[in-house]
């Protein structure tokens, strides 16, 4: 059995200053921009309590929105939608970058928020 939800709605940037697409978000949403970043790459913003993530993310392809789908075990995560038609595309940084059937890709990364274990979804 493992758990899985969605966290993390992630906002890639064709930028080479993912800070400037990130000051536009923060004041679209609402979120403020965190005191903690990852790394130059990314600027995460702080959302409420209980709320999805949000985080702006330097890319080189077109600029597009993805969801990250956290799970306490990406491998049965992947075969569990690989099953429902998703394709699995690759593994970046231990994550593993799937495809829907419509085309649309989202990443598979380990549990992001401190309330995971109670508000995951379980899967046999």
């Amino acid at each position: 059995m493992h758990k899985s939800r969605l966290g993390v709605l992630v906002i890639d940037c064709k930028t080479d200053d993912p800070g400037d697409a990130a000051a536009f978000w923060s004041a679209a949403l609402g979120y403020p921009i965190s005191d903690h970043q990852p790394d130059d790459r990314y600027v995460a913003l702080e959302s409420p309590e209980g709320e999805l993530r949000a985080l702006v993310q330097r890319v080189d392809h077109d600029s597009r929105i993805h969801l990250d789908v956290e799970t306490d075990d990406k491998e049965a995560e992947a075969r569990r939608l690989e099953a429902l038609g998703a394709k699995r595309i690759a593994e970046i940084k231990g994550w593993i970058v799937m495809e829907a059937p419509s085309g649309h890709r989202f990443c598979l990364v380990g549990p992001q928020r401190s309330d995971f274990k109670e508000r995951a979804r379980s899967w046999d």
